[in-house]
Parts: C-alpha cells; structure tokens; sequence
C-alpha cells in the first residue's frame, strides 16, 4: 500500500477482538481486502492488560497475550499500515502495579505521591466531614466539572488501618469476598455455629451493598471490632485512579509508556481522559488553562523523540472554542461535529450547516480526524452553537425513535449527553443513507476513522446491553463479529461499495499534498464537492432528496481513474 497519504489516509477503528476474536482474525479480515484500503489501524486498548471499561482502565501497558502478540501486530505494519494507539493521561487502574504498591505499603511505597490524596490537595481550602474527607468550601468548588454525583473519591483502606480518600473522577468498586465459616473459626477461634451465623451476616450485608461494620450485630457485639477488620482486610477495589501529574514518578511512568508505545509501531497516539488531568483548586478542573496546554506540551516533548504525533481528546461545545484552541496548538483534533451534521444533512436535506462547518476546518487549517460512528455514543451536544438547540433536540428525538440510547451525565441532561446507537440504525438501518454518509465523510477534510461495525452495516444490539452492567449502553454500538459473519458481509453490496469508497478515498493522489476542497452549486438539497490536487480531481455528486450519488475521479491528462454511482 502506497504510504502517500501519510496525513490523511483512512483509519480503521476497532477493537482487538472486534473480528473473529482476536488480532488473528483481524489479519484475516486485512488479508481479505483491507490491506490497501487503509492507511492506518486504530487498535483501542484492550489491547492492553486492562480489566474494566472495554479496556480504558489499564493495568499496565504490555500487551493482552489474549488478543494477540508483537508479532500480530508486525504482521499489520508489514502490510504498510500505521499504528494509532492509546495513552490514558488521568487515570490508571486500581490493579495497577503502582496502586497495589501503595495500597501494601502506605506511606512507605514509592508511589506515596503517585495518585490524588484528596485530603492532601485540599488542605486549607475546606473543613473534615464526619467520615474525615475535607469538603471544599464553595468558593473552591463551585466551577468544578463532576463526573458522577458526590465527591469523586474513592476511601482507600492504609496498612496502619487509615482510610485515606484518593481523587477518583471515573469509576469505582468496593467488593468482599465470599465469607465461610471457616474463615471465622481459623482467625478468631470462633465455635462453628457463631462462625455460621456471622458469615451469613456479612455476606448478606455485603450482597445488600452495605458495609460490614453496619450489619445487624445483636449478640455478637463484642466481636464486631475482630471481625469488622479481618474482613476490611479482605476488601477488594475495581476502579480507575487519578494520576498525580506533580509527581515525578507519574512523568517517569508517562515517559516509559510512550516509548513502550513506540517499541509496538505508533505512529499516533491519542490522549483519552487528557482534560481531566490538571487539576487546582478553585477551578473546574477540567481543561484548566494554562495547566493543559502546559501538559501537552511535556508530553510532546517526549513523544517527538520517538516521531509520535499526538492526538487529543476532547468533547466540548462548539460555542466554546476548544476545537480551535487545540487546532491552535500544533495538534490534530477530533471533528466531533461531522457525525451530527451528517445525519443532520440527511434528515432534514440540508446542506447548508454541514458546508459551512467544512469550510471553517479548511478555511482555519483545522488538521482533523472525522468519523461517523466509533467505540462511544453519537457526540451531539457537541453541535451546540452550530446548530440550534430544538434542531439538536429534533434529531436526537429521531435517533432515540430508532432505537438509540441518550446518555446523560448523572441524569442531568443540560451538561453532557451522547445517543447511544449504530450510525446504520441511526439512519433508519437504510443503506442508502449509510453510502451517502460514508460518501459525505470521505469528501470532508481530515482524515476519516472508521469503525469497523459502521463497515459492516451493523445494527443496535440490545443483547449485548442487557447482558453488561456499568457502561452498558455503549455495547449497542460494540458487537463483536464471528470470522463467518465477517465472510458473509464483505460479500454484501454494502459492505463491498464502502471499501471501493475507502480504498480510492486511501489511494487516489486528488486527497493528498497541497490540495483544496471546492464547495460548488447553491441549491441546499444538492451536492457538488470536488477535490483537486496537482491536476488530479476527484467529484461528489448528490441529492439530499434521493440520497443518490455518484463519485468521479480524472488523472491530470483527464482520463477517469474513478467511477461510482449508486443505487
């Protein structure tokens, strides 16, 4: 495959596991067909030793043996296709090595400063609560972005028996074991009958989500200090920590995981969670300036030596800029808006606010990466200021009427919200609609991710969101396919006109270089974009009303490289 296109080759997006299982099946998929329709692999991070949230709370860094090895992933980057992988800058893991050092040693371990000690960063800006967690006054507080609700902590149980509560912005859980009687009659001597008694206590108080030491003690009272500490020794934690960025260990740890990165073949890496990690009181510690913007720049720093270009993060407002700010900076950004406006332009055979986005990413030189669906939810209160709210109301009503999830931010939907969907069912399942947006994306500039469930047309799982528990909506969107699915669609028509989109939109020379998008014809229900580049041009033709296309492509000397009409 012809590497071109280096700046804005397609991306494909997908789970390690997403196709046939494992990165072998992935191969098999490449080997089919794919190996020179995309220009780069997006491989989201459960390819690494990771436990919850689909593999955005990691462990450490090394790769999941499960999904696959180095060598997999040598086989991909000898086909000519680049590595875009994940960094999550906030948070790791409560296994994490770093974490359990703490947790095992206290104040001893090397990691003492490694994580958030709520308590420690708030000192003087609030007052201790009962349970002994300082509340910030709220002059400290009241511009702060939260989450969930409550203070995003997480009480962690020391060695010397102190609960200690550590910044905890995602998510968290406290479990028990299952107790025996056993257990009570080998640490306190207990007769078996009282031994009995107190587990089937406990195990119920833990299965109702209480804690131990409030379960029904009646007669047994003088045992509730042993026990109520043997069996907060057995606590176990499930959850994502927040990393202390003041601390020289966690910039070691970041140094030592690009280059880890790096060592696999990344060429991009992008930054989830990137927002959340500078924090300060008093302010809402959530994209805090200058501190962000100084944070980038050390971690540019260090993934320059290794020729890795970064790729952050962010949702926001439209209204609010941020977009322009990272554009700004020297970074790529996502287009979070394109996947809105598309649907936004085909539903209500508008052109008109989709163009006019367009022509700011190219008018500013906004690098961006666009997509239509990916990993998480259909982005739509990012549209504000861009679209008006009853629009935006209009056509998160039309998707949720098709099935789609709406996510609100703990049940507040004025602050955050996503419709949780496949982009095909949010289409209305017509493939019509799913070509001309595939279609719309592959003409608008940047570079265009694409995820692989869009490719094969799927459809909203319900199953897969009954059968998870914490981020459960987002599985609609998540399914994974059998080799045998996988065959039988790369023989359907929708399928196979996509990759004949994606591989001339990867190869064809009208996209790369110095080129320009023309934006041309007023008619509001029609589309008329053509790409040209050093004498190559490549033309969109579509009705809104029909969603019918065609797409054609000529060499300098006019020959036509490309013809495509769909139907």
């Amino acid at each position: 495959m012809s590497n071109s296109n280096m700046n804005n080759g397609p991306i494909l997006n997908i789970y390690p596991d997403s196709l046939g299982g494992n990165l072998h099946g992935l191969l098999d998929f490449l080997k089919e067909g794919g190996d020179d329709i995309f220009q780069s692999l997006y491989l989201l991070p459960s390819i690494y030793n990771t436990d919850l949230d689909r593999g955005f709370s990691v462990i450490d860094y090394e790769l999941n043996e499960v999904m696959g090895g180095k060598e997999d992933i040598e086989k991909i980057q000898e086909m000519g296709i680049q590595l875009k992988l994940d960094f999550v800058l906030n948070h790791c893991s409560v296994l994490s090595p770093q974490f359990q050092d703490l947790i095992k040693k206290g104040q001893e371990s090397k990691y003492a400063d490694f994580f958030i000690d709520w308590n420690a960063f708030w000192e003087g800006c609030g007052v201790k609560n009962s349970e002994g967690i300082i509340e910030p006054e709220p002059e400290f507080i009241k511009d702060m972005f939260f989450r969930k609700p409550g203070l995003p902590i997480l009480k962690v149980l020391m060695p010397d028996g102190n609960q200690v509560p550590y910044w905890n912005t995602f998510y968290q859980s406290i479990t028990y074991p299952l107790f025996r009687p056993e257990n009570f009659i080998e640490e306190l001597g207990l007769q078996y009958l009282k031994a009995e008694i107190l587990a089937d206590r406990i195990n119920d108080c833990v299965d109702n989500t209480a804690w131990p030491q409030d379960m029904n003690w009646d007669g047994y009272e003088k045992y509730k200090s042993q026990i109520t500490d043997y069996v907060e020794q057995s606590r176990r934690y499930l959850g994502q920590m927040d990393l202390n960025i003041q601390s020289p260990k966690v910039w070691e740890f970041y140094k030592e995981t690009i280059g880890k990165l790096a060592s696999y073949g990344a060429s991009i890496i992008r930054l989830d969670a990137f927002a959340y990690a500078a924090k300060a009181p008093g302010k809402k510690n959530f994209f805090n300036e200058p501190d962000t913007w100084d944070l980038l720049a050390k971690v540019k720093s260090i993934s320059q030596n290794h020729g890795i270009s970064l790729l952050p993060e962010i949702h926001s407002k439209y209204e609010e800029k941020i977009h322009e700010k990272i554009a700004e900076q020297g970074y790529m950004t996502y287009d979070f808006f394109l996947p809105g406006l598309i649907l936004d332009a085909i539903e209500y055979q508008s052109k008109h606010e989709l163009v006019s986005w367009l022509k700011e990413v190219q008018d500013k030189g906004i690098k961006t990466v666009n997509m239509l669906g990916c990993h998480d939810g259909i982005p739509l209160l990012d549209l504000k200021g861009l679209l008006s709210e009853e629009r935006i109301e209009k056509l998160i009503e039309t998707v949720v009427n098709r099935g789609g999830l709406i996510k609100n931010l703990h049940g507040k939907k004025d602050i955050y919200y996503q419709v949780n969907a496949t982009y095909f069912s949010a289409l209305g399942e017509s493939e019509k609609k799913l070509l001309l947006a595939r279609a719309l994306q592959l003409f608008s500039p940047g570079k265009p991710q694409i995820w692989y469930l869009d490719l094969f047309a799927g459809k909203n799982d319900y199953d897969a969101v009954g059968q998870s528990d914490g981020a459960g909506h987002k599985e609609i969107n998540r399914t994974n396919l059998s080799l045998d699915q996988v065959k039988a669609g790369l023989k359907s028509k929708i399928v196979k006109d996509q990759m004949d989109l994606i591989r001339f939109r990867n190869n064809f020379k009208a996209f790369t270089g110095e080129n320009k998008l023309e934006f041309k014809g007023d008619d509001d229900k029609k589309i008329h974009w053509v790409w040209s580049c050093d004498g190559y041009s490549a033309e969109l033709r579509a009705d809104l009303n029909t969603y019918e296309f065609s797409v054609e492509a000529y060499q300098p000397d006019q020959t036509k490289a490309f013809n495509y009409i769909s139907n």
